[in-house]
């Protein structure tokens, strides 16, 4: 945990120092994948929100701080295997997140001759998500766990000052109890078997719309 507080102290100095500053939100969705559900599962979809500030340090290169919140859910209604059918398992949480990330941009998108007025990109970066709304737990932890981000994305610029971004991410975390199933105590009388040593992960599927505050210096605005 020391390891994650250091990170965010020293990209949080980064983004204070950025040479062009932006902020955004943007609208998507939670997904899941774990015991209840081995892979992506678009029934699972949950409503998610996002705000962030970003920092541009270069044309390729930007860090940003973001909030995430919103619904995650998953059950055996839909069982992936007969040990799932008879577990009868469910969750329903609102996940929140902090996280601080680095972005890549693959094309010189910011160019003041604009050539192309799109880039796509990588992110990466570190976080920490809370859980609220856990009735009973399996186990004792933390309701604060980190997590480690990595996704993909593409931006278009609508004009010189905003543009749209749509992202897809996955979040990895060192963390099965998620979804509130993981190997259990066979002895407790609601024991709910899963994997333990498959940790549970979560996604973020969205649409944002970015603001930035850098003026560019053009003769001329290119999109008239």
């Amino acid at each position: 945990m020391r390891f994650y507080i250091t990170f965010f102290i020293l990209l949080c100095s980064l983004l204070a120092n950025g040479q062009r500053a932006e902020i955004g939100f943007g609208i998507g969705t939670w997904n899941y994948t774990g015991d209840l559900s081995r892979n992506y599962n678009i029934l699972n979809v949950k409503p998610a929100g996002t705000v962030f500030y970003r920092s541009n340090l270069g044309r390729a290169i930007s860090f940003r701080t973001s909030i995430t919140a919103g619904k995650i859910a998953a059950s055996d209604a839909r069982p992936i295997d007969a040990f799932a059918s008879n577990r009868a398992a469910s969750f329903n949480l609102f996940l929140y997140e902090l996280a601080l990330a680095t972005e890549y941009h693959f094309l010189d998108w910011r160019s003041e001759k604009r050539p192309l007025r799109f880039t796509p990109y990588v992110v990466t970066g570190l976080g920490l998500f809370g859980m609220a709304g856990q009735t009973q737990k399996s186990a004792e932890y933390s309701s604060i766990q980190p997590s480690v981000q990595l996704g993909i994305g593409f931006k278009y610029v609508l004009n010189p000052l905003w543009y749209l971004s749509l992202e897809f991410s996955t979040r990895k975390t060192f963390f099965d109890y998620l979804d509130n199933v993981s190997e259990g105590n066979t002895a407790n009388k609601n024991y709910r078997y899963g994997n333990p040593n498959d940790n549970d992960n979560y996604h973020f599927l969205g649409i944002t719309l970015t603001r930035t505050f850098y003026t560019i210096p053009c003769p001329t605005n290119p999109y008239r």
